[in-house]
């Protein structure tokens, strides 16, 4: 009998201070939870900026790492996520492209994003590719430092 006026106590004190407390905050969803982070490793070079040359890592979720614009370059991916958009897709081979000399930038970029694996490979070298890196921008330098 002790036992269960204990319990009640304990019970109706709980109660009290759950209302005291306010509504517990929403929990994480589980996909959330076990998805895998974005992590990209982006090497750039030949930008004629050496300031942009080199090799970043860049967390998104939460943001991390050493990439100089890591901020501004989660929230562009994460506006090309909501557009439904990859971004690392390869220019379409059919695709009539303006034959416009970019510069010799080149950018790789490997990880993962969104759940997939990343190894892609940015260049400068005609309209469709400079449309494509420009795209990509904060999380390439800009084409035209």
């Amino acid at each position: 009998m002790l036992r269960l006026a204990a319990f009640a106590v304990t019970s109706a004190l709980a109660a009290s201070a759950a209302t005291a407390a306010g509504p517990l905050p929403p929990l994480t969803p589980l996909s959330r939870l076990l998805a895998t982070p974005d992590r990209l490793t982006i090497t750039v070079s030949a930008t004629g900026n050496p300031r942009a040359n080199g090799e970043y890592l860049l967390e998104c979720n939460p943001v991390g790492g050493n990439h100089p614009e890591a901020e501004r370059a989660c929230d562009r991916l994460d506006a090309l996520a909501k557009q439904d958009k990859y971004p690392f897709a390869p220019a379409a081979k059919r695709e009539i492209c303006t034959m416009q000399d970019g510069g010799p930038a080149t950018a790789h970029i490997t990880g993962t994003w969104q759940g997939h694996r990343v190894d892609a490979t940015f260049q400068r070298t005609n309209g469709c590719e400079i449309t494509r890196w420009n795209n990509l921008e904060p999380v390439l330098p800009g084409g035209r430092s």
